[in-house]
């Protein structure tokens, strides 16, 4: 059998099961309502833009500006052929974000993550993982050559006999989610730093959920727990709340960002993040720092479409993040419900395994600061149609 016919069985069988992923294509910008082939305007309830700056104007310009001054890019790595000023600033402006001494760029927050663990944990350490860590995380350790041990989702008193289980390795580090993109749900970041220094472990946390969304001034999780400044390594995004490109980062010690730049392969192999994205991410800082009732607006909207999911009769999972999971079942069923949804007017992803475990299919609504209120209002009537057509409710 042919590679080709081989491959095309599966595809089959996922056909079969009802489990086949679908792209949909879009000719309009990324918006609380786009424009897609062949269905026409629907309302998008499946982006990461969280605060809606990815349609932003002075983001757009901010990014053809950046055309106009650097070009395209360097057509090299950044130690060989030099960086622009820009990457300078946005890494300035990522580690003041942070709050903590510097911060490294790479072209995507997966890329950061599998560049960062591979150089900084070798055979003598430890990588601790999250169970429901972003699968860039679980990546990251696994290509390291660290001992790798995974606790059961935020079960601290495992994570602690974990860590008493490695008392003596040279390096130990706990790696999570700041924020579950599956879930919602946010790490217990407080006890987790109080373990680190108990057990002299350094925290490495994924924020690419928190920036933008967590916190008062959408900080991140650190700022929504009042633990600023005490997390070992944050990594997050530039492609979801601050400016939904695509782009990456490390934040950390100056003396851990000036290691990476020497070893970090995706650093020393890959060329750098564009300036245009560079730029656009910039000015969506810019905007966030200036506009906290982007934030207010976002945490008070999602409750309201978590409090009306629930009037309805559905269950979403608990969490304080923009991410409102409903459970559904089976994989087949997820995608079969967001097809009805989408035939009324919402684009919504259905997961399923295995991005998700068998059987805990969902539907994750991901909420804009830009939604009106007549959007939520609608989302929340078509919701309890298709809910009732379905049987969920």
């Amino acid at each position: 059998m042919t590679l080709d016919a081989s491959l095309n069985e599966e595809l089959t069988a996922m056909d079969k099961a009802g489990t086949r992923k679908a792209f949909r294509y879009l000719s309009t910008p990324m918006d609380t309502e786009v424009t897609m082939e062949n269905i026409g305007k629907v309302m998008v309830l499946s982006s990461n833009n969280y605060l809606g700056l990815a349609n932003h104007p002075q983001v757009i310009e901010a990014g053809r500006e950046a055309l106009k001054t650097y070009g395209a890019g360097t057509a090299s790595v950044r130690f060989i052929c030099g960086t622009f000023s820009i990457h300078e600033r946005i890494e300035a402006a990522l580690a003041k974000l942070h709050h903590t001494q510097a911060a490294l760029t790479y072209v995507s927050c997966w890329t950061a993550n599998t560049g960062l663990m591979p150089a900084i944990a070798g055979a003598e350490d430890v990588l601790i993982s999250d169970a429901l860590n972003h699968a860039s995380l679980i990546d990251g350790c696994r290509m390291s050559k660290a001992k790798r041990l995974v606790y059961p989702h935020s079960d601290l008193a495992d994570l602690e006999a974990k860590l008493q289980s490695v008392v003596g390795a040279r390096r130990i580090f706990i790696v999570t989610d700041g924020v579950f993109s599956m879930e919602g749900d946010i790490a217990r970041l407080p006890e987790i730093i109080a373990l680190a220094k108990k057990y002299n472990a350094s925290v490495i946390l994924d924020d690419s959920h928190g920036v933008g969304v967590m916190g008062n001034h959408g900080r991140g999780t650190a700022e929504h727990f009042g633990v600023e400044g005490q997390v070992d390594i944050i990594t997050g995004t530039l492609g979801k709340a601050l400016g939904g490109a695509a782009g990456g980062y490390v934040a950390g010690s100056k003396i851990l960002i000036e290691y990476l730049q020497q070893v970090s392969r995706p650093q020393l192999f890959s060329n750098a993040l564009p300036a245009t994205i560079a730029a656009s991410a910039m000015k969506a800082i810019e905007i966030l720092q200036a506009e906290p009732q982007r934030v207010t607006r976002l945490h008070d909207i999602t409750k309201r479409m978590r409090n009306g999911l629930i009037k309805l009769g559905f269950k979403p999972l608990e969490g304080e993040s923009a991410i409102v999971p409903i459970i559904v079942g089976e994989t087949a069923f997820a995608i079969r419900m967001s097809k009805e949804l989408l035939k009324e007017g919402i684009f919504i992803t259905g997961f399923g395994y295995p991005v998700v475990p068998e059987g805990a299919a969902r539907l994750r609504i991901q909420m804009c600061a830009d939604l009106s209120d007549a959007q939520i209002d609608f989302a929340l009537k078509t919701f309890e149609k298709v809910g009732k057509n379905l049987d969920v409710i």
